[in-house]
This record gives structure tokens, C-alpha cells and sequence, in this order.
């Protein structure tokens, strides 16, 4: 078998590089880009952990709120157990820093005990400067009031600043650079807890409690004796990074999956070099039969060329892939547009591993792709072939029926559950669903010809072309079967991303009906920026303002494991008989009567918290009462009274009436404002007023201001940006289909030098020779592009309506954007014809006569 390969087939990549090369680039596009996104989200990942390890030290335990933050009372409590060896607290708040020239850097401000966090969290020990004589002096900085501590990348960011201001709500307060943390990630500042809770307005509230037990202590034993709330939630260090490769893993899940787009064309176009050059090679092939070379031989020939093949070019996508991530993390940083990760600069984690893996699957992709084609030389009749007599045999019913199996399977494969979370049954349906669309494709173009073909026949150039691709259909379904997949994995993707266009522009139109949104500049969404009970009161007694809406949004932590909810507190009933300023799905249910003693309030969940938490209309929501304290919780009920979209909270959210939530905490401070202008107001002059006022509390630039049409740009740009990888995987997914087209017809124009010469004796000249291949190639495209549409559409429902709400646990409406969809069609038709025509010509320029003569 080396033998063959080093002369045989060595001989065949010798005189034909060029077809050979495409199938290697193709496997090598595949490879590069799904390796690439596999390290940079690695990277990323890695580089999170490990700086979230950093920063939560090594506790056994960790103690949060699931929702708000602790009292700090709870810490006296916690460190006064025997069980207990160190028990340290931490207040954690994202916040800006201001420079002297106004610059701003988001950073996040953490209050640590000195005198313990070291046992705990060695990373997070402030270090003094050294560089002045008063170094006895310099210690008592982890205690000031004002001295915060910054880490590598706060230096970075902030540069040589020696003071700086930290917003806090409309406010800025002094602080001073006094040493440094050896903490990794993100710009992270460090100071005195106490010191943070004065300068955050955060008086006798925590983040966390880090407990590190004491020997022999078993953490179960340590949590029920403490008898905490059940406001406070107990968890395991390693669970929050869990969290954050939770938060982003279907996400990247669906990146991979885009990027081994390319790779699976790649796998076509391996099927179409790999059948013309059998073909071609199909006397060669009797011949070495003839001599003694078995079926399986020959097919193991065949199968260790594209082994061969898919062995380069995942060599070298390896290789493109490492670079591609390389560049990729110097200039983006870790994040690919889903903003799980945006801040990170990771440097590239390689792995060997992972290279083996993602270069197997170029080697499998390959070899499936050369597994047809192997199995023809297999089955070939040696004599007949080498008499020229070898006609391929039509593919029989058993093949057909085969073919409408693998269309029809992926139907009742599309609707299975998923797999952790991942839609592993709804991409194998589209893989089947693509696999059995082209093996259909003979049966497909043998009917649509069959009718063509009478309304041709009295015109000598189409009758020439129709006639050949309907005697043998096998062919044309070779040479467009990456067309195909590629022009319907990219309808496919036009229609998912115009979908979920289409329906958060709808979303966004719901959600947004107020005029003017008012929010404290670098508020994070997260619940660490309060606007000033004065200043919101103010705002809603001003000139112009009809109605003022107030929102809080606030994490909850109802799972230890996943990503928390966010509750979210606003006017859901603003007007007396209007409908709710939510986008229902489906109608609200009424609130059932409540028992005696008991007080029912109704909550409106996101799609993903009927996925993850079962919260099913009609139902309860008991786990959200764990998120109130004692005793203002004690007898209510939470009734889902109905289900929205909320495409901006991937892991669940739920709606509260603003009144219940202050009824319940007794915490009336708001983040956001959305103001209702009366009819006629000039915005801007609204505006105005509103930075007048903040200016007269000392707060003139932390004030952001965003029209409803302006939040609606700003999201729909963000949303392109997320999506605009998907513009250039499809580029390279047809790219890789016509490179086919064109292997294809220079490849069978090579091997119809006979018949072309025969058409020239006839009186045809080089002209009518060469239309009568790009009608070729325009009948097969077009059939290509009629098949990959049909497709395509069809593997967008399974997108549309199956991978998303099982990947990111939300619905969207259909859209078809027939305009798009047709001119990438025509596009295609265009090009193929023009591909078909171009290799024609290129290989069609023997001499006719010698053409005629040749007898191999």
C-alpha cells in the first residue's frame, strides 16, 4: 500500500496540484477556525478562573445573599463558632475610577480585613509602597480610610496617578494610591472593609463571607449548627467558576459548531476532488485490478488519499488556527462578540490535546468524504472498465429509499432533549437533514430535468447540456454537493440571525416605551449604582416630565451552580386598564384568592425560567422566597402569572410590581429612570434641567442620558457586531463550494476531451463548446441553489425553533427575508456559472484533433 501511495497516487497530486490543494484548504479553513475559536475561548475561560481563583482565595465555604447583600452582624456570628477557623469578610462593588484629567476606568473596588485575608486569600494582601522612609508609617495604609491598593492592571489602566476619585451613586470620593495586590484580571482596587463600606455608602453590608474550617470540622455539621436565613446561600469555592463557564458555554458551544461549518463543506469538496479524480482515474483502477489489486485494496487506496489529504490539511489548520487565536487575543482581547468575557486580555493557552482532537476531526472529515468514492472503486468490474464498458450503475430504490430516510429521520431527531444543557440531537438533525438532502439530490435533479427537457428540445446548445446532467445526475450531484451545503448552511444562518433581528427589534420596541432613560454614568446593570432618593423625587416633579417609571434591577442567586436571575422591580400596571409594559408570551393569568393568613403576589418569569427552574405559568415560585428576609416574606406566595422575553438576561429574570419589592425588603433606591415626556416637550430642554440638577448636588458628569431610540441603535449595533462572525463563515463556506464547482468542471472538461473533440468535428466551434459547459454549469448551480434554498430553510425551522431556546432558552418569530435569500441565491448561480465557465475554458484548450485521437 506505501508503494501505491508513494508512485500511484503520488503521481495523481503531481499532475493535478491545484484540485488537490482546494480539498487541503478547505479541510485546513475548517480546522483553523474551529481550533482558533476553541483557543481563544479557552484562553478566556482560563484566564477568568484563574483570576476568580485569585481573587476568592481558598475558602471551604463561601457565604452570599441570594439576593442584595449580608448583614455584616452575620460575620460575629460565623467567626464566634467553634468549628470556624478564620472567617473573613468582603465587600465587592464595580465602580469607576475618575483621574485628575477627568479620564474614567471601570474598576472594581473590593473591602478586605488585613488581618485575615492573607490566611485566605494571599493574592488579595495589600502590600505597602516602600519607597518612603516612613515604612512603620505606610503599614497603618491597611487600615486608612482613603488608601486603596491596586493590582496589575489598575496600574496599567490608571497609569501613575497617586490620587484618583471613585464614583459612588452621584458622588466622587478621594482616595489615594498606597501600594499595590497581587491579584491577576481586571483593574482591582483594595482597601479596609470598614473603609469601603464609608466610601460606598454601604454601612454594616457585605458581598460574602470566606469561612475556612476549623481541623476536623465538616462543613455540613459547621451549616446547620450556624442555622443561618434562608436568605443566605452556603457555597463551594470551585462553584463559581463553574458559574462562569456555565454563564458562557452555550455560547460557545454554538461558536464551535459555526466555525466546523467550513470543515463540513470542507467535507464535501474532499467528496467531489476525490469522485472526479477516481473517475478520471477509473482505467488505472481496472488496470491495477486487473493485476491482482482486490476491491478492499483499492478501497483502502483511495481512503489513505484522503486520509493523506485531511492529514495536511489539519496540519497546517493547526498551525493557521494557533496564529489566527494568537492575533486574535492581542487585538480583541478574550471576547468573540458575546461580552462573557470582554475586559480580558488572556495570553494563548495551547493545549496538545485539544490540537489532536480538532486535527482528527479534519482527518475524519476528510476520510468520510473519500468514503464513496472509495466504495465505487471497490465495486468497480475491473474488465469492463478497462474495455471502457465500467458505466456507473444508477443508484436503485434501496438508496433512494435510504436518501429520503436520512430527510425524514431528522424530524422526530430535532425535538429531543438536550444534553446538559447542549442541543447535541438538534445538530446531529441538521447534519442528517444535510447529508440525506444531497444524497437526494440525483432523484431531485433526475425529476426537475425529466420536465425540463421537453420544452428544450428544439434548441441544440441546452438539449446538449440538459441531456448530459440528466443521463448522468450522479455527476452533477457530485460537483454541486458543496454548493449545496454551503448555500444552505448559509440560508440557514440568513434566516436564524434576520429572526432574532427582527424579533429583538420587536423586544426592544416593547420594553422601551418611555421617551428618556435616566441612569448614574458606568452603572453595570448589576445593582451596585443607586440613583439618590432626593434627586429621583426631584426628577419627578420637573417641567415636561408626564410620568416617571422607576426600575431595580438585583441579582438572585436561587442555584449555587448556575448564574444568578435577576429579579427585576418595576411599575407593572402604570396606567388603570392598560396592558403590561412586558412582552408576553401567550395572555397573564389571573392571581388565584389566597388562604387565610397568606398573601399572594404575582411575578411574570423570563422563557429561561420555565427551562431551568420550571417556573411554569400557573404555577408557584417558591425558590424566590428565599431571596427575602424574615418576617416580611413569611406567608407570601409567588404566582407566575405569565411568561415574557427577555433577550437580555440568557439565564432567567423575573417581574416584580415595584410596590410588592418595597413592601417585602423596605429598600425603596432605584437604578434606572424612564420618564414619560408630555406631548410637545423638547427632550433636550429636559435634559438640561435634569444635568442642572445633578450639577447642583455636585454630580454634573455622572449623569447618563439615552433616548429610546438611541438604547435601540446601540443594541441592534452591538447585535450586528455579536453576528458579524457569521457573515464571514458563510464567505468561507461558499468559497469552499464553488472552489469545488471548480475542481469539479475543470476536472470532468479534462476528462470530456474526447467528446469536445468530437463536437468540434461536428462544427461546433470553441465558443459554442465552452457555452455548452457553462449552461452546464448554470443548470447544475441553479439546481444547487434550488436545493441548498429548500435545505437551507429547512434547517433554519430546526435553528429557529429548536437549537435557540435550547441553547439560550428563548423564542423567536420566523422571518424570511426572501430579497437576501434570493440575491445570495442568484449570487451563487452567478458565480458557479461563471466558475464552470472559467475552468472550461482553462482546460479546454487541447487541440481537437489530437482530443479525437487519444486512446489511453
Amino acid at each position: 500500500m506505501r508503494a501505491l501511495l508513494s508512485t500511484f497516487s503520488l503521481q495523481e497530486l503531481r499532475h493535478h496540484p491545484w484540485r488537490n490543494a482546494t480539498a487541503v484548504v478547505a479541510v485546513m479553513l475548517g480546522v483553523a477556525l474551529a481550533f482558533a475559536v476553541h483557543l481563544i475561548n479557552a484562553s478566556a475561560l482560563a484566564e477568568f478562573s484563574s483570576a476568580v481563583s485569585s481573587v476568592n482565595g481558598q475558602p471551604d465555604v463561601e457565604l452570599r445573599a441570594r439576593q442584595g447583600l449580608l448583614p455584616d452582624t452575620l460575620l460575629d456570628q460565623v467567626a464566634a463558632h467553634p468549628g470556624v477557623a478564620l472567617a473573613s469578610p468582603v465587600l465587592e462593588l464595580p465602580t469607576q475610577a475618575v483621574l485628575p484629567g477627568g479620564e474614567r476606568v471601570a474598576v472594581k473596588l473590593l473591602g478586605v480585613d488585613a488581618l485575615v485575608v492573607a490566611g485566605l486569600s494571599p493574592a488579595l494582601m495589600p502590600v505597602p509602597e516602600t519607597t518612603t522612609r516612613d515604612t512603620a508609617g505606610r503599614r497603618f495604609d491597611l487600615f486608612a480610610p482613603d488608601a486603596v491598593f491596586l493590582n496589575a492592571a489598575a496600574q496599567h489602566a490608571l497609569g501613575s496617578a497617586h490620587t484618583l476619585q471613585l464614583q459612588s451613586g452621584l458622588s466622587l470620593r478621594s482616595v489615594r494610591v498606597a501600594g499595590r495586590v497581587n491579584a491577576p484580571g481586571a483593574p482591582l482596587l483594595v482597601m479596609d472593609v470598614a473603609a469601603a463600606q464609608v466610601l460606598m455608602s454601604r454601612a454594616g453590608e457585605l458581598s460574602r463571607i470566606d469561612v475556612r474550617l476549623a481541623p476536623g470540622a465538616q462543613a455540613e455539621a459547621v451549616l446547620a449548627s450556624l442555622a443561618l436565613p434562608a436568605q443566605v446561600i452556603a457555597q463551594r469555592p470551585e462553584q463559581s467558576g463553574e458559574r462562569v463557564s456555565n454563564l458562557s458555554r452555550a455560547y460557545r458551544v454554538n461558536l464551535t459548531v459555526l466555525a466546523l461549518v467550513a470543515l463540513f463543506t470542507g467535507a464535501f469538496l474532499v467528496f467531489s476532488v476525490l469522485s472526479l479524480s477516481v473517475a478520471r482515474r477509473q482505467p488505472q483502477f481496472a488496470l491495477l485490478g486487473v493485476l491482482g489489486l482486490s476491491g478492499n485494496e483499492r478501497l483502502r487506496l483511495v481512503l489513505a488519499e484522503s486520509a493523506l489529504l485531511g492529514l495536511l490539511g489539519s496540519a497546517l489548520g493547526v498551525a493557521l488556527g494557533t496564529a489566527l487565536a494568537a492575533l486574535a487575543l492581542r487585538l480583541l482581547g478574550g471576547d468573540l462578540g458575546g461580552g462573557y468575557f470582554s475586559g480580558v486580555a488572556p495570553p494563548l493557552q495551547w493545549n496538545a490535546w485539544a490540537a489532536l482532537v480538532y486535527g482528527g476531526l479534519g482527518v475524519v472529515a476528510s476520510v468520510v468524504g473519500g468514503w464513496w468514492p472509495a466504495r465505487a472503486t471497490a465495486r468497480m468490474a475491473p474488465a469492463l472498465a478497462l474495455k471502457g464498458l465500467g458505466v456507473p450503475v444508477r443508484p436503485g430504490a434501496r438508496r433512494h429509499t435510504l436518501a429520503l430516510a436520512l430527510v425524514v429521520l431528522p424530524t422526530a431527531l430535532a425535538w429531543a432533549p438536550p444534553v446538559g444543557g447542549i442541543p447535541l440531537a438538534a445538530y446531529l438533525s441538521v447534519g442528517l437533514l444535510l447529508v440525506g438532502g444531497i444524497a437526494a439530490l440525483p432523484l431531485a435533479v433526475g425529476w426537475l430535468l425529466d420536465r425540463i427537457a421537453p420544452h428544450i428540445a428544439r434548441h441544440a446548445l441546452p438539449v446538449l447540456a440538459v441531456e448530459r446532467a440528466r443521463r448522468l445526475r450522479e455527476t452533477a450531484a457530485v460537483a454541486t454537493s458543496g454548493v449545496v451545503a454551503s448555500l444552505a448552511l448559509s440560508v440557514a444562518l440568513t434566516v436564524m440571525v434576520a429572526s432574532f433581528r427582527g424579533s429583538v427589534t420587536q423586544w426592544l420596541d416593547a420594553v422601551l416605551p418611555a421617551q428618556l432613560y435616566v441612569r448614574s454614568s458606568g452603572s453595570t446593570g448589576n445593582d451596585a449604582a443607586h440613583l439618590p432618593p432626593d434627586f429621583v423625587a426631584a426628577v419627578a416633579r420637573m417641567d415636561g416630565v408626564a410620568r416617571m417609571d422607576t426600575l431595580r434591577a438585583t441579582p438572585v442567586q436561587l442555584d449555587p451552580v448556575r448564574p444568578a436571575v435577576v429579579l427585576l422591580s418595576r411599575p407593572l400596571n402604570m396606567v388603570p386598564g392598560s396592558a403590561l409594559s412586558l412582552p408576553l408570551v401567550g395572555n397573564p393569568l389571573p392571581a388565584p384568592p389566597a388562604a387565610e393568613g397568606e398573601r399572594v403576589i404575582p411575578v411574570y418569569v423570563s422563557e429561561a425560567m420555565v427551562d431551568l427552574y420550571g417556573a411554569q405559568p400557573g404555577g408557584w415560585l417558591p425558590g424566590l422566597a428565599q431571596a427575602f428576609a424574615e418576617p416580611n416574606v413569611r406567608g407570601v406566595r409567588f404566582f407566575v402569572a405569565g411568561v415574557w422575553r427577555d433577550y437580555a438576561r440568557q439565564h432567567g429574570s423575573v417581574a416584580m410590581d415595584r410596590t410588592d419589592f418595597v413592601r417585602l425588603t423596605g429598600d425603596a433606591r432605584v437604578n434606572d429612570l424612564a420618564l414619560h415626556l408630555d406631548a410637545g416637550t423638547d427632550e433636550n430642554a429636559v435634559r438640561e434641567r435634569i444635568r442642572a440638577l445633578a450639577s447642583s448636588e455636585g454630580a454634573g458628569g455622572l449623569i447618563e442620558f439615552a433616548s429610546s431610540g438611541q438604547i435601540r441603535a446601540v443594541s441592534l449595533r452591538i447585535f450586528d457586531r455579536s453576528f458579524a462572525v457569521t457573515v464571514w463563515l458563510q464567505a468561507v463556506a461558499i468559497g469552499i463550494g464553488l472552489f469545488g464547482v471548480a475542481a469539479s468542471f475543470s476536472a470532468q472538461v479534462l476528462a470530456r476531451r474526447r467528446e469536445f473533440g468530437l463536437l468540434a468535428h461536428l462544427g461546433l466551434t470553441r465558443q459554442q463548446i465552452l457555452g455548452v459547459v457553462a449552461l452546464e454549469g448554470l443548470a447544475w448551480t441553479l439546481l444547487g441553489a434550488l436545493a441548498g434554498l429548500g435545505l437551507g430553510l429547512a434547517v433554519s425551522l430546526v435553528l429557529v425553533h429548536v437549537v435557540n431556546p435550547q441553547s439560550f432558552h428563548w423564542t423567536m418569530d420566523l422571518v424570511l427575508p426572501w430579497a437576501r435569500l434570493l440575491a445570495l441565491c442568484a449570487a451563487v448561480v452567478v458565480a458557479g456559472t461563471l466558475t464552470a465557465w472559467l475552468a472550461g475554458q482553462a482546460a479546454a484548450s487541447r487541440d481537437a484533433v489530437r482530443a479525437v485521437k487519444e486512446d489511453w
